[in-house]
């Protein structure tokens, strides 16, 4: 698989960010997967990149010309894609990964998750996507998404299809035996809600 990782710049005040990046490098690597991620060679976005390369695999990064002008770009890595955009970015991550993991970050890291979510939501795509829940990181998260979902802003069935796990192992079996859930006639729904 083609596995895209959204992952922070950033390292995170714990080492266990660090040593479940490295975890995450190792179980994708040791099952033959290809890393599409942002292309940096910092925070996390670094130790995943590192680990898969320390086994041979195939790392491709996209990142937007003016980062690699900041000199934050991986000059190891077996292919950097370069875009005008961040908009442009997200899409060739989109189109071109088989699933996406969501790994500890900040407004970035949330921003591409969510992006995926709803295109998966308006069935534009169909792939797997997972929240990789080091240190509890999710848990608020999560929380907020089961609130939205109690109070009727989110269908249950757009979340059940987000595999949540601090265990990379599950995730990469689940993701490699994803079935999408079956989604209701929720525009139907809201339309009839909305009268």
């Amino acid at each position: 698989m083609k596995v895209c990782v959204f992952c922070g710049s950033s390292m995170g005040y714990d080492k266990c960010y660090r040593d479940g990046a490295a975890s995450l490098g190792e179980t994708l690597a040791n099952g033959d997967n290809t890393l599409l991620y942002g292309g940096g060679s910092v925070g996390l976005m670094k130790i995943i990149a590192d680990k898969m390369l320390e086994h041979g695999r195939e790392v491709i990064g996209v990142m937007p010309r003016h980062l690699i002008k900041l000199e934050v770009g991986h000059d190891g890595i077996t292919k950097m894609i370069e875009t005008d955009t961040m908009a442009e970015r997200k899409i060739i991550l989109e189109e071109t990964a088989d699933a996406f993991i969501a790994m500890p970050g900040g407004f970035g890291t949330l921003d591409e998750l969510f992006e995926v979510v709803v295109l998966d939501q308006l069935r534009l795509i169909e792939k797997p996507i997972a929240l990789f829940n080091i240190n509890h990181y999710f848990d608020k998260l999560v929380d907020f998404i089961k609130h939205g979902i109690k109070e009727g802003f989110i269908r249950q069935e757009h979340f059940d299809n987000v595999i949540v796990s601090d265990d990379p192992n599950f995730i990469v079996e689940k993701m490699k035996s994803y079935r999408p859930v079956t989604v209701g006639k929720w525009i139907e729904d809201i339309h009839e809600e909305s009268k």
